[in-house]
């Protein structure tokens, strides 16, 4: 067989093609920094509107960088709920985890229902459990697992070890406090067992940014890292750094809904931090394989009250902060409770500097980051999340369901009944459970495209919407085995003051609930 000079020179040609190919550096694996705020509102940023007050330049820096998401939800009105959702892309209805119990010294894994309630309440609701399991496959440990650097930064607030972060699959956790904040104050002393400042007044961002920093800098080089920058801003205690107090404190109208100084102030630490991670990330050259999420963990907190003084010298008490033109805030399932700001930055998928509509939860970021990252969820793992990444490449997506489940009633301003919502599209429906007539379950229905402020229940006027939405809401609890809560047996009419509620369920002639 005679082989032509022709052919060999094609065949050299095809073989150093390969070995070049082979030579080519392998592409690097992207790494993760996770920021995600505490109580962080829609409305307390320059994301989503103007606003005359807050000042958060890094989190505009960030956006230009990625996708700001519209339609952005906490999986809760709370920060353990929302925290276990992202951590296994599971709502809280499934992990069992529905308060902010956390930090308790009871251990709890399982949810239950409530022995007793008060004999004006109709409902029993749920006891959430006060863990994450550490049989779960969190993020923390499948991508650790996979190879990857992994640091928890802030706050936890999903049980104390044996259930810390460094049974979840961080190789670093700082401060290692298992508290709903930080603790005693944001700016020194503090009151952390193990974790002193460095200074007088020091702030905990600042320091935790820097903690976060100086880890990034330990990495060895090309080794991929998972960090959770989980910031204690903006929860309570309400203090921040005086000169920032003093700054806002010359721009507060105390006519306007937001009027905290003090709040301000907490949200400048808080954007600064951001600011702090971003530079380091552009000084590293990691900027082109490093996503960087935000997001925050609930709603603004609209029920504590901050003392302030005018620059006049003259008190006044002040909410931290508004949602509106949202309904509620932190601690409801109203929108203002759940609907957050939030901006991912995933060079090759996202387009710096866009806008999306697509409705997103925090259940979405497990399934997401795990299947770009091509690690795979365990079997057995149920996911109630999905792959966002068409909305992340600006591909039109638009999710089936969202559910949000809060079976507890703390008295916030706009609270309801033990409750669960489902989103589809524009329409939300609440489930009030055991709130209608004779043992029935009440409905709030909105149109949140004509409706964003939940003020016009349609329940009433769209009886086969609220059936067909409802459905879901049965359906998903029955395969998910959810412990939802249930009637009341001291249950006393008399004693029933729904005018409390905020939210009144009644019955026309016909025995519909609106």
């Amino acid at each position: 067989m005679k082989i032509s000079i022709k052919t060999l020179s094609a065949c050299s040609m095809a073989l150093a093609s390969t070995q070049l190919k082979a030579e080519d550096p392998a592409p690097k694996k992207m790494n993760i920094i996770f920021i995600l705020a505490d109580d962080l509102g829609w409305m307390d940023c320059t994301l989503n509107g103007p606003n005359a007050l807050y000042e958060t330049p890094n989190l505009e820096r960030l956006a230009k960088r990625g996708v700001t998401f519209n339609r952005a939800y906490a999986a809760s009105p709370l920060s353990s709920p929302t925290r276990s959702s992202i951590l296994t892309g599971q709502t809280p209805a499934r992990t069992g985890i529905t308060s902010a119990a956390g930090h308790l010294e009871e251990v709890k894994l399982l949810p239950t229902v409530a022995v007793r309630a008060q004999i004006g309440e109709k409902a029993l609701p749920c006891v959430s459990a006060t863990r994450l399991d550490t049989i779960v496959p969190t993020l923390g440990k499948l991508i650790h697992s996979a190879g990857y650097a992994t640091a928890h930064f802030g706050k936890w607030h999903l049980g104390r070890e044996p259930y810390s972060p460094l049974q979840h699959g961080f190789d670093v956790d700082i401060p290692h406090w298992p508290g709903p904040g930080p603790a005693g104050s944001y700016v020194g002393p503090w009151k952390f067992p193990t974790f002193k400042e460095n200074y007088d007044a020091e702030h905990i961002e600042d320091r935790m940014s820097e903690e976060a920093v100086k880890w990034l800098r330990s990495i060895k080089k090309d080794q991929p890292f998972y960090m959770n920058y989980w910031q204690f801003s903006v929860h309570a205690p309400f203090d921040a750094k005086k000169k920032l107090v003093d700054y806002y404190r010359n721009r507060i109208d105390t006519t306007k809904a937001q009027r905290s100084a003090t709040y301000a102030a907490m949200v400048h630490s808080m954007d600064d931090a951001v600011g702090t991670l971003l530079d380091e990330v552009d000084h590293l050259g990691i900027a082109d394989n490093t996503v960087i999420i935000f997001f925050s963990d609930n709603g603004g907190n609209m029920y504590n009250s901050i003392l302030e003084t005018t620059k006049n010298g003259v008190k006044y008490t002040a909410d931290p902060t508004s949602n509106a033109p949202l309904r509620g805030g932190k601690a409801t399932v109203f929108d203002g409770g759940i609907r957050v700001p939030s901006i991912i930055v995933w060079p090759g998928l996202t387009k710096p500097g866009t806008r999306s509509d697509a409705m997103i939860q925090s259940t979405d970021f497990y399934p997401t980051i795990l299947a770009n990252l091509k690690i795979s969820i365990p079997k057995n793992h149920a996911v109630d999340g999905y792959d966002i990444s068409p909305a992340l490449k600006g591909q039109k997506w638009e999710r089936k369901s969202m559910f949000t489940y809060f079976p507890q009633s703390p008295r916030v301003p706009d609270w309801l009944p033990p409750a669960m919502a489902v989103h589809v599209g524009d329409w939300k429906l609440i489930r009030l459970f055991y709130q209608g007539e004779n043992g029935k379950h009440g409905y709030l229905l909105y149109n949140l495209k004509e409706d964003i402020g939940e003020k016009n229940n349609l329940a009433l006027k769209n009886p086969k919407k609220v059936k067909e939405l409802d459905q879901l809401i049965s359906n998903y609890i029955n395969e998910a085995k959810v412990v939802v809560p249930e009637p009341n047996p001291r249950f006393d009419p008399a004693k029933y003051k729904p005018e409390l509620i905020g939210i009144q369920i009644k019955a026309d002639k016909k025995g519909k609930e609106e």
